[in-house]
């Protein structure tokens, strides 16, 4: 069921009421709706302040506290001649609510959207209405990427589903697949030196995640497949043969995101603070990512990474609320910090002059970037539990002058809402406690 709005925020009534078919795999969600639980790293050795997954924000804070811009006096800005209808606004569109679960992961692609959740259901949605659903073995789809006629799905259960659209029926998607194969841990097994130390006092197959998949990112002009997961491993898949080429033994703790980049650049970021560089480098048929340089070590989780689509810039989220940000030209170098929320960032998407980041908060905070500097332009609300996706396409009425762009976020209060947000929307105002309208001109990012 789906709710449409124009100006105001959804009534979410008339719920559609399903199975949740919901996974018990390491995290009870029985209790989620009302305080989720943290699930720390599988691994020995945590601190509370730097935990896995969903987990690493938020020990000391419960999920359902009432976010800072609840009652928030931010408003639009007005021009002086009272044309405010004629300045482009950012905000709410529709919202889209199917009560079967938290949303984990958004993809969007060709006006569809598919969301994920702790259910067992990947639903695609076209123009706010529900389009198609395909259902997978395991629920809590922690991650949703594309890639042609492909869609690569990460669970909770370390593996990586491949789905087909049928070529005849745009709306039918059929299982094509699981990486890895059956076939290529059967053949692996028999081999010895295929087993490595995946925890304490245990082995298991090198190409084989042996924990949740908590994020994918995808090089699509080598056709490689990155799946990051807590058990602090980033692995590379070969889509066109489904065979895993390598696995990089990357953090101490849990792996919160993986992004690729120019130039064969990886990002990663742990749980355990940190954000590493890594190069691709090709040896014949042999493909190898060597550690560059680490570009954050810190005592609170790297909870998100985004990387602009020139990859001229890394954004870094932290469970402490604040994004990182480093600009590359020969090499990289830390631009500076922005800081917009009261909790921890969740995710990050960077569109054009764009960057958002969702937070525990409940907001999204909606950032535009002029060289160095970035000034927040809006700070959306409507959700009524923490963002923990986000995922951005152009505006159709996007134009040179007006660059728009339609923005998604899946939260853990089972909604996704739908947003328009301009490059060129107004900075925001703020009224300071005498009640007098203060301007903020600029909003910079703060250089350490």
């Amino acid at each position: 069921m789906f709710v449409e709005t124009s100006h105001l925020p959804p009534q979410l009534g008339n719920i559609v009421h399903s199975d949740p078919n919901i996974s018990t795999t390491n995290i009870n969600h029985d209790d989620a709706d009302n305080n989720y639980n943290a699930r720390h790293s599988s691994f020995s050795a945590y601190e509370a302040n730097r935990l896995s997954g969903e987990g690493s924000p938020m020990m000391m804070s419960p999920w359902n506290q009432g976010s800072p811009f609840t009652k928030s006096p931010w408003s639009k800005f007005d021009d002086q001649d009272g044309n405010s209808q004629n300045i482009p606004q950012n905000g709410l569109i529709g919202s889209l609510v199917r009560e079967e679960g938290h949303i984990y992961s958004l993809a969007t692609k060709n006006d569809l959207l598919y969301t994920g959740s702790d259910s067992k259901n990947i639903r695609v949605w076209k123009n706010l209405k529900e389009f198609a659903a395909f259902k997978s073995n395991s629920g809590l789809v922690k991650a949703i990427i594309i890639s042609g006629e492909k869609i690569f799905t990460g669970h909770q259960d370390g593996k990586v589903r491949v789905w087909k659209i049928q070529a005849k029926n745009p709306g039918s998607y059929k299982r094509a697949g699981t990486l890895p194969t059956f076939f290529d841990i059967f053949k692996a097994s028999i081999k010895p030196s295929n087993y490595v130390e995946v925890k304490r006092n245990r082995t298991g197959l090198w190409i084989k995640h042996v924990d949740a998949i908590s994020c994918l990112s995808m090089d699509q002009s080598h056709g490689l497949l990155y799946s990051a997961s807590w058990d602090r491993t980033f692995k590379v898949w070969n889509v066109d043969n489904s065979k895993c080429i390598e696995s990089v033994k990357a953090h101490d703790d849990a792996v919160n995101s993986v992004v690729t980049s120019a130039e064969g650049i990886v990002y990663t970021g742990s749980a355990d603070g940190t954000v590493k560089v890594w190069q691709r480098e090709n040896s014949g048929k042999n493909t190898k990512h060597v550690f560059v340089q680490t570009l954050l070590n810190q005592e609170c989780a790297v909870t998100a990474l985004a990387v602009n689509r020139s990859g001229s810039i890394v954004y870094c989220g932290s469970s402490n609320g604040v994004v990182n940000f480093w600009e590359r030209e020969k090499q990289l170098s830390h631009g500076g910090v922005l800081k917009g929320h009261k909790l921890a960032i969740l995710c990050l998407a960077a569109a054009g002059n764009l960057v958002l980041s969702g937070s525990a908060d409940k907001t999204i905070c909606v950032w535009r970037r002029e060289k160095s500097v970035h000034t927040l332009l809006s700070v959306l609300t409507g959700h009524n539990g923490p963002v923990k996706c986000l995922a951005v396409e152009e505006d159709k009425e996007s134009t040179g002058s007006d660059q728009k762009w339609v923005v998604y976020s899946g939260s853990l209060d089972k909604s996704v809402k739908v947003w328009s947000v301009s490059e060129k929307a107004p900075m925001m105002m703020q009224n300071n406690m005498h009640g007098d309208t203060v301007t903020w001109d600029s909003i910079p990012s703060v250089k350490n």
